[in-house]
C-alpha cells in the first residue's frame, strides 16, 4: 500500500510558491474581470450620469470590500503559501476551505441575476467585488514579484 502511494506521488502536480502566488493572482484577477464585464453589460443601456453614479458607488464598495476583506484573505493565502517547505499541488493556491465557498458565491450569484432587482442595480455590488478582486490580484503580484526578486 504505501509502496503505491509513493509511486503515485511522482504524478502529482507539485508547483513552487512561486507559481502558487502566481495562480492565485490570476484567479482572482480573472473572475474580478468576468464581473466587472457583466456589470458593464447591465449598465450599457443606462444613462451616463447612471453609469458615474453605479460606478462610484461600485468602486467605494470595492475599496471597503478589499480594505476590510480581500487584503485579509490574500495576506493569509501568502503566510499559508510561504509556510510550504517544499512544491505543493498545484490546486494549494487555494486552501480546501475556499473550494467549498466557490459554489456558495456562484449560487448567490445565480440568485442575485435572477432576483427582481434591477440588474443596473446589482451591477453595482459586482464593480466592487470584481474591483476588489482586482486590487487582491494586484496585492498577490507584488507578493509573486518578491518571491521571484528573492529566489
Amino acid at each position: 500500500m504505501w509502496f503505491g502511494l509513493m509511486k503515485m506521488d511522482k504524478y502529482k502536480p507539485a508547483v513552487s510558491k512561486g507559481v502558487l502566488l502566481f495562480l492565485s493572482g490570476m484567479f482572482w484577477f480573472c473572475i474580478g474581470t468576468m464581473l466587472l464585464l457583466r456589470a458593464a453589460s447591465w449598465l450599457q443601456d443606462v444613462s451616463n450620469l447612471h453609469r458615474c453614479v453605479c460606478g462610484i458607488l461600485g468602486t467605494i464598495l470595492a475599496l471597503l470590500v478589499y480594505r476590510f476583506g480581500f487584503r485579509r484573505i490574500a495576506d493569509k493565502n501568502r503566510d499559508r503559501i510561504f509556510s510550504i517547505d517544499d512544491k505543493r499541488c498545484v490546486f494549494a493556491f487555494m486552501p480546501w476551505e475556499s473550494y467549498c465557498i466557490i459554489p456558495v458565491m456562484i449560487a448567490m450569484g445565480v440568485m442575485l441575476r435572477h432576483s427582481p432587482f434591477s440588474k443596473q442595480y446589482i451591477a453595482i455590488l459586482y464593480v466592487g467585488m470584481g474591483l476588489a478582486l482586482i486590487f487582491a490580484s494586484f496585492r498577490y503580484a507584488k507578493f509573486f514579484l518578491r518571491e521571484q526578486r528573492e529566489c
